[in-house]
């Protein structure tokens, strides 16, 4: 028999952590860490480990794909605003300045549903998310790429003929690929660190879908009395955290071995 049916009626699988994340053990309701659930279990029965990785899982997704669409957005939008420089990097710079005294943060939860918990897809998450983390590397990109702008082989490959933006993107984006990968990897942890933050206050990924936030946010409802529903992904999401800046740090080091002496 299938190891969702004997789940469902309350029997313990042979494998202690084998659980999935929408099981239900019926004689396992708010059961503390140990025996055949190493997190516990949640009020309806669920497996906080199974609950804890899925979670996990989304959280990296969403994560990696607003690092991704932020660091492209900056990368693209700072370039060509140095190359062109004139009335579209006026435009540009006027752009990134009112979006950052803009308050990110509220706006994102007004625009995920209005107010409406659970209103909000995690796609359109990630797309608030990236369109308001892009300002501050899109103005790193810009100083560096005025400079080189000026270097002789932009120079001739503007004398050719060759298009704007294709010189963008062959000439200036490669001369700082490093800033923009350790760019894209620290906004991993921004965005994971702000997705929890809305899903905490009601935002952003709600039940029945689960993130690391949701699950944070459930369980600080009940921390006094069932610690184990707000540890395990507090846990997980410092850990995340510290493994994914550890990870930028290390490329920084690896790309811009300069960077500590200057520091």
């Amino acid at each position: 028999m299938h190891a969702d049916g004997l789940a469902g009626r309350g029997h313990r699988r042979p494998d202690a952590v084998a659980w999935d994340y929408d099981d239900v053990d019926r004689q396992a309701f708010l059961s503390p860490p140990g025996g055949a659930h190493l997190f516990g279990t949640t009020q309806a029965g669920r497996d906080m480990l199974a609950l804890t990785l899925h979670g996990l899982g989304k959280s990296l997704i969403i994560g990696f794909a607003v690092a991704i669409l932020s660091t492209t957005l900056a990368a693209l939008l700072g370039a060509l605003a140095a190359y062109y420089g004139g009335w579209l990097e006026r435009f540009a710079l006027w752009i990134i300045d009112l979006l950052l005294v803009i308050p990110a943060f509220l706006l994102i939860a007004l625009l995920a549903g209005g107010g409406q918990v659970g209103s909000v897809s995690w796609l359109l998450l990630v797309v608030l998310l990236a369109g308001f983390g892009w300002m501050l590397s899109a103005r790193v990109v810009r100083s560096l790429a005025l400079s080189i702008r000026e270097r002789d082989y932009v120079t001739a490959a503007r004398y050719m003929g060759v298009p704007g933006p294709l010189i963008v993107i062959r000439h200036i984006l490669p001369n700082i690929a490093s800033l923009l990968i350790i760019d894209a990897t620290l906004n991993v942890s921004g965005a994971i660190l702000a997705e929890t933050s809305l899903a905490y206050f009601g935002f952003g990924v709600q039940t029945p879908d689960t993130s690391l936030g949701t699950l944070l946010g459930d369980g600080a409802r009940q921390v006094n009395s069932f610690p184990w529903l707000f540890a395990a992904p507090a846990a997980v999401i410092v850990a995340l955290i510290l493994s994914v800046n550890a990870v930028g740090d290390g490329l920084r080091d690896a790309f811009d071995p300069d960077s500590d002496v200057q520091g």
